[in-house]
């Protein structure tokens, strides 16, 4: 499928107060729309319309959910794309604002730029089920240029169906171009979840959606809290570049260029970008997101954050208070907080009571880490408007706002941060406590991470361009894990595991070489016993930058122990040696259920998982250019023969070369290599008898 991409005819493109601002000819900007431009309602669905693709917003599983009914089967299709911002589709958006939500009109921050998206949305297509239900995902690979793809489920387990999780080249082959991939899964994990592209950066480039498993009112142990859970209070976030994020990428990796994102998106939109007319002067944005309350009402809120970059978001509502029910999906002790700081990959649930006076107030989404102050100020606004109120945006000032040390904030970057913050480790769940928190596990790891000043050949070929020869501005540090970049196989290791050669694998007790002198790379697996409590130590040593990594282990949930800031540089070995001193102290009740933690720059975080469900998971950075580069391992849970088996005919890829024999003659591929070679010789020796013919006719 070839995608056409509006031409805009830009006449002056300049910094104006931090935002971008186009100027653009409107007469040129019209040109070949004929429709008249929507008014009234945004239009949403195209449900019965002929597009070919669906935004699934009135998907007959999105129900109240009864647990004396049975579970459907939800069958959705995603067609996965090239595709563009502000394209055709987009009319006269944003001078007319509805224009905006056209089906296939993606605003974005009002930059335009080159997206990768499913069915033409951003965020894309919500999936919203019920606990148990089966789900049917047909994903049709679209892209241009041959580029595969994978969907991986975030927060989905696929207990029974470990195929599905949709890791590349760890359980299933990349689903080429022009071909399509059926999922098909049980949603037995409740809660806030979402999807995502897990090949490549395409993430970071908008292949991703919201996923929402609901519990019947009889088994959500949050209900009496809330009056109100609806779809269109779910929120998604994510950081956003003016390029594409292989560009920046290759930029960063390749030419020292920068990687800090611009602006922030809530549910696909920002307004970053001012437009402008240039024969009216008429200036504007992309609309504001807006979410929807009436006085007096309780409203469960869903927060994602896809973010690709080191972009922790703060999250707050003037004049409103948040209470935090849920990580992750899973159900902790209520607790009020005026900010709360999400990491990529992270879900928040809060109940947000709609108790102030009727009129329009700030939603406000602030960047930290590498989108906060000290870079682009990254940052955006959306509307939370209650039922009477006039369609004006709020009063109250738009600026660059972070938490102060006066608000009840959950979980500050990078810091243990004031009395009255809480990191998540606080957090009581609900659940009750496991096998995960007896006093001593069956297995422990320490796992050191930061960027290691060492020559990676991928990025400082040490003959032509080592790390001592270059400007400190050219400079790549790699992050390792135990100073092993993790590199991926050639297939599958859940289906395919036989088809990878063996020197490939390595962890820190096999490896062969001094990695702290010498780069290394690998796939590097580390095994563990089916149904074995693993404790994780992971301490970021923040050596070289002031970063963060939020974790996310695949196939599990594990018990978030300890966690603590505890300097500028926290050294692996001082780490270990306070741990058998007794100095970190594990919370052995209560302790929070998640599959996504930060880990602070100089200082550990402490997770507990048991290893019920064998098989090869993932476990790395959620900060998409890191874990590209090599900031993760892989856990082998259980042995081979305790790990499902895929169904028949599933996909296979690898290497391939040509067997170099002397072959049979049963053997039709040698067979016909060795007619070819008699061939050729056949010719040769015609040749040379025409020679020798000639020769001998010049000397008699």
């Amino acid at each position: 499928m070839f995608v056409t991409f509006v031409t805009l005819s830009l006449t002056a493109c300049y910094v104006n107060d931090r935002r971008h601002r186009l100027v653009i000819n409107r007469d040129t900007y019209r040109s070949g729309f004929n429709a008249k431009p929507l008014s009234g309602k945004p239009l949403l669905t195209t449900e019965n319309g002929d597009s070919g693709v669906k935004d699934y917003t009135s998907h007959p599983c999105l129900r109240e959910c009864d647990s004396t009914a049975p579970p459907r089967v939800c069958e959705y299709n995603f067609t996965v794309e090239n595709y563009a911002t502000r394209t055709k589709a987009c009319y006269d958006c944003p001078f007319t604002p509805s224009d905006c939500f056209r089906p296939h009109c993606i605003p974005g921050d009002g930059n335009p730029r080159s997206v990768i998206v499913a069915n033409r949305m951003l965020s894309g297509p919500s999936i919203q089920v019920c606990e148990g239900d089966e789900v049917v995902v047909n994903v049709h690979n679209k892209m241009i240029g041959g580029e595969g793809t994978t969907i991986h489920w975030h927060g989905l387990h696929q207990r029974g169906t470990p195929e599905m999780d949709g890791a590349v080249l760890v359980t299933q082959c990349p689903i080429h171009a022009h071909s399509t991939f059926q999922y098909r899964f049980s949603a037995r994990s409740p809660g806030t979840h979402f999807w995502h592209a897990h090949a490549g950066v395409q993430r970071g480039d908008g292949l991703f959606g919201s996923f929402v498993v609901r519990q019947s009112a009889a088994r959500e142990p949050h209900r009496k809290l809330y009056d109100l859970d609806e779809s269109e209070h779910t929120i998604t976030l994510m950081d956003w570049m003016r390029k594409t994020s292989v560009e920046v990428f290759t930029d960063k990796h390749h030419s020292g260029g920068p990687a800090f994102p611009q602006s922030l998106l809530v549910n696909g939109r920002s307004q970053f970008h001012k437009i402008t007319l240039n024969n009216t002067n008429e200036t504007t944005h992309i609309p504001y997101s807006v979410f929807d309350v009436k006085q007096g009402h309780r409203y469960r809120f869903r927060v994602i954050s896809n973010a690709a970059q080191n972009c922790p978001m703060q999250v707050s509502v003037d004049n409103h208070t948040l209470l935090v029910i849920a990580l992750d999906g899973s159900p902790i002790q209520p607790e009020p907080f005026d900010v709360i700081n999400i990491f990529g990959g992270e879900r928040i649930d809060f109940v947000l009571s709609a108790n102030q006076s009727v009129g329009n107030y700030w939603l406000r989404v602030t960047g930290d880490g590498s989108c906060g102050f000290y870079f682009l100020r990254a940052m955006t606004l959306a509307i939370l408007r209650y039922t009477g109120a006039p369609e004006v945006v709020p009063t109250a000032a738009t600026d660059f706002k972070i938490a102060t040390q006066s608000d009840r904030f959950l979980s500050p970057y990078n810091t243990n941060g004031p009395a009255t913050s809480r990191h998540v480790v606080e957090m009581t769940s609900l659940h009750p406590d496991d096998v995960t928190l007896k006093a001593t596990p069956d297995k422990k790891f320490y796992l050191r991470v930061d960027f290691n000043r060492i020559n990676n050949y991928n990025y400082h070929s040490p003959e032509l361009y080592p790390l001592e020869n270059v400007t400190s501005a050219m400079e790549l540090l790699t992050n390792q894990i135990n100073y092993i970049s993790s590199i991926l196989p050639p297939s599958p290791l859940l289906t395919q595991h036989g088809d990878v050669p063996e020197e490939m694998f390595c962890n820190e007790r096999t490896v062969k070489k001094n990695c702290t002198l010498e780069f290394c790379e690998c796939v590097h697996v580390q095994d563990v016993r089916l149904n074995d409590v693993i404790e994780l130590v992971i301490v970021d040593e923040g050596q070289s930058h002031w970063s963060n990594h939020p974790f996310h282990l695949h196939g599990h949930q594990f018990r978030v122990v300890a966690l603590e800031k505890v300097s500028k540089q926290a050294y692996a070995y001082e780490v270990k040696r306070l741990d058998a001193e007794g100095h970190i102290k594990r919370k052995l009740s209560g302790a929070p259920l998640k599959d996504t933690v930060n880990v602070p720059d100089g200082g550990y975080t402490v997770v507990r998982f048991h290893a019920t469900n064998p098989g090869f998971w993932l476990f790395h950075c959620h900060s998409e250019f890191h874990a590209q580069i090599g900031l993760s391992m892989i856990f082998k849970v259980g042995d081979i023969h305790q790990m499902v088996t895929p169904s028949k005919g599933f996909p296979k890829c690898g290497n391939w070369k040509p067997e170099m024999t002397t072959g049979s003659a049963d053997d039709e591929s040698t067979s016909s290599s060795s007619q070819r070679t008699v061939y050729s010789l056949n010719a040769v020796s015609v040749v040379v008898t025409l020679l020798v013919g000639a020769v001998m006719n010049v000397v008699y």
